[in-house]
């Protein structure tokens, strides 16, 4: 505005937490290298029969967490939209054990409330005695080849924006709304926090049992 400059924008980070769009651009692509390093680990923690508290991005928001979680049959999933109970994991990962589960995955996204992964691994040692290993996948998540979806994302989103321009659209960002184009003021996209899906978070707890 300072400037009068014409601008049209797009929603890149892998943290998809930009409010005016389902999915941004480098979003999926993070949570698919998250995933097959998850997938990897899976093998290991089955084989050691450990505990792997994995630590993914999103100082934040949980949405790769919760992706990463969902898609990688995690025991549990740790962000910032919720409070920690560290005796409810304790206690997820005593059933589980009693159980006969050869591995526990729990996902940790980096900016918790409760601490990062080591920290909560450490509490939750305290309460359940059991040994485990922490992995912090860090900027593996950041790097790669595009996956599919992002790519035509980025189609999608920049072709639009090319409309925008030729309709002298300025001043927003453009994001894909139930797969339809949608044009959101700049300032909404930061003011305005984007909320996860709750019911994923439940479905991630049910699945886990």
């Amino acid at each position: 505005e300072r400037f009068e400059a014409k601008i049209v924008g797009l929603p890149g980070t892998i943290d998809n937490d930009l409010y005016g769009t389902d999915f941004t651009i480098g979003f999926d692509t993070a949570v698919n290298s998250a995933l097959e390093a998850v997938d990897r680990i899976r093998d290991t923690a089955s084989s050691l029969e450990r505990v792997f508290f994995i630590e993914v991005m999103g100082r934040y928001a949980g949405f790769i967490s919760l992706a990463v979680g969902l898609a990688g049959g995690a025991e549990d999933v740790i962000i910032p939209e919720t409070p920690t109970d560290i005796k409810e994991i304790a206690r997820t990962i005593k059933d589980n054990i009693k159980k006969g589960k050869r591995s526990n995955i729990i996902i940790v996204a980096e900016g918790d409330e409760a601490g990062n992964a080591l920290t909560v691994a450490r509490k939750v040692k305290r309460l359940t005695g059991e040994d485990f290993r922490v992995a912090v996948l860090g900027y593996i998540q950041r790097g790669g080849t595009p996956s599919a979806n992002d790519r035509i994302l980025a189609s999608r989103l920049g072709y639009a924006a090319v409309e925008a321009i030729e309709g002298e659209r300025y001043g927003v960002m453009v994001g894909e709304i139930n797969h339809e184009i949608v044009y959101t003021p700049f300032e909404q996209t930061y003011t305005i926090k984007k909320p996860i899906e709750d019911y994923l978070y439940k479905m991630i707890k049910i699945l886990s049992g």
